[in-house]
């Protein structure tokens, strides 16, 4: 089995909080994600695939054809985007990182399935700005 991974980057704005929470404990608990206002991260989000090698292409899968469907399944969707208010797959969620990750598996797990190898995960991370 081998495992491969294709690295992607997308922005988006979003807002972490309970409408049965208080502004003040929504800010204590999510920080400046609670902010009524939105909040926004750059994210970097690596898809990882596992399969067996095919011998005629040296291929788990084209990466290309991953890259495809992150594009059309993802970050078409999400970039630039408000991830409560515009991103169909997201509505009535919480919009955390955690629950990003899920989603974004059940978005794509069935069209990778379609190229031969499977969906073994989805990493992401909020990139940092450094000052």
């Amino acid at each position: 089995m081998v495992y491969i991974t294709r690295k992607e980057s997308f922005s988006a704005a979003h807002k972490l909080s309970r409408p049965d929470w208080s502004e003040a404990k929504n800010s204590e608990v999510f920080g400046k994600c609670a902010n009524p206002n939105w909040h926004g991260h750059n994210y970097t989000l690596w898809v990882t695939v596992k399969g067996e090698v095919n011998p005629e292409t040296g291929f788990v899968t084209n990466l290309s054809e991953v890259s495809s469907i992150i594009q059309k399944y993802i970050l078409a969707k999400v970039d630039h985007k408000n991830l409560n208010q515009d991103v169909d797959f997201m509505k009535g969620k919480y919009t955390s990182t955690e629950v990003l990750a899920i989603e974004f598996f059940n978005q794509i797990e069935e069209p990778i399935s379609q190229l031969g190898c499977q969906l073994h995960s989805i990493k992401i991370q909020r990139r940092i700005k450094i000052a």
